[in-house]
């Protein structure tokens, strides 16, 4: 079993971390609280995984911690925004905020993000938005690391794509998704526990299928989830999140999980559609809270999940403490050494934590 944190001590350690390579105080906290975040939902591949990665490309020069995002073109709800180069996060919470007031304005915006980095886990921006009555769709580009419908060459990337809607139930109605059979944060993340992967996830340099990890990262290439449907997705997203913001393609692009120092250009899009735009905002919201129950009940005698409940679920049973696999664990263990930074005791199992402040912080 993992060890469990207090949700503000990991976030505490992040942003102490990322202060001391140079990011501003207020930029450090949002991209810790993102990645604890995405630790809390049971999102571990876009977790604390990733803060040393972050920090090697911060080093290394793959992403300038100090940057600020620039607006470089306006076209009534179109707003085109260059991340130049700084952390994913910054450039993200710069596309929400400027997403939520046009789509406010107009009834719908879009926000082209180029020239950023990796920017965690897509509910996390698109819940901002939910929030607010605002319903999102979010793509994005990757490094090169996935395969098109029969090929073995990574010509394309995960294309993470997510999508929310406000609702008056519980939470909202969100899908998180790679279009890929599996995350490649996750493929990275059985390495490290030396933990085989599912035999279909992907393929080794040769284009054999493999679920050896390493072979994966080592020239192999992930295989889309849903075959040609899949994939055909995959290549749309990709053209929609590269070639309306003119970011690079993953083919163009090196992942700065094989270089750090790689400004990777990655593209964004963000829309935005504002319910009181639509109609009356509570109608809307329990139109979407009925589906959500009518999915719940969809079978007599076993638990059905709306997408979105099982993370929704996990953020709430971390008030009991954030669990953090052990590899990543002992590789924060190593850097708050080396940083004098002290590092935070694990929760008692019989001790519940603090209520989840990832959760509680993550709505600018």
């Amino acid at each position: 079993m993992s060890p469990r944190f207090a949700a503000p001590s990991l976030i505490e350690l992040a942003t102490g971390l990322l202060e001391q390579r140079g990011a501003p105080p207020a930029n450090a906290s949002l991209v810790a609280r993102s990645l604890v975040e995405a630790d809390a939902a049971g999102i571990f591949s876009h977790g604390l995984l990733r803060l040393p990665l972050y920090l090697r490309a911060v080093t290394s020069g793959g992403i300038d911690p100090t940057s600020e995002p620039e607006v470089i073109r306006q076209h009534g709800a179109v707003t085109v925004l260059d991340a130049r180069a700084a952390f994913g996060q910054v450039a993200m919470q710069r596309a929400v905020d400027l997403a939520a007031g046009t789509a406010r304005e107009h009834g719908m915006a879009t926000v082209a993000v180029q020239g950023s980095s990796h920017f965690g886990a897509g509910r996390f921006w698109i819940e901002q938005l939910t929030d607010q009555g605002i319903a999102g769709i979010l793509a994005s580009t990757t490094g090169p690391v996935a395969a098109a419908y029969g090929g073995s060459v990574p010509v394309l990337g995960t294309n993470p794509f997510t999508i929310g809607l406000p609702s008056a139930g519980e939470g909202p109605l969100v899908a998180d998704l790679a279009t890929t059979a599996g995350a490649y944060g996750k493929v990275v993340a059985a390495r490290d526990a030396g933990e085989p992967i599912p035999e279909d996830w992907a393929v080794d340099a040769a284009g054999r299928p493999t679920t050896d990890p390493s072979a994966v990262l080592d020239g192999g290439a992930l295989l889309p989830f849903g075959g040609h449907k899949g994939s055909g997705i995959a290549v749309l997203l990709e053209a929609l999140s590269a070639a309306l913001t003119s970011a690079s393609f993953a083919m163009n692009t090196v992942d700065i999980w094989q270089d750090p120092s790689s400004r990777m250009n990655t593209g964004h899009l963000l829309i935005a559609l504002d319910l009181a735009a639509f109609g009356d905002p509570a109608t809307i919201r329990g139109r979407v809270a009925a589906l959500q129950e009518s999915v719940r009940a969809s079978h007599p005698e076993r638990e059905v999940l709306s997408p979105g409940d099982l993370e929704h679920r996990r953020r709430r049973q971390a008030g009991a403490g954030v669990a953090v696999p052990e590899a990543t664990v002992a590789e924060l263990r190593e850097l708050a050494a080396a940083a004098s930074l002290p590092f935070p005791d694990p929760v008692p199992e019989h001790e519940p934590a603090a209520a989840s402040a990832a959760s509680e912080g993550s709505r600018p």
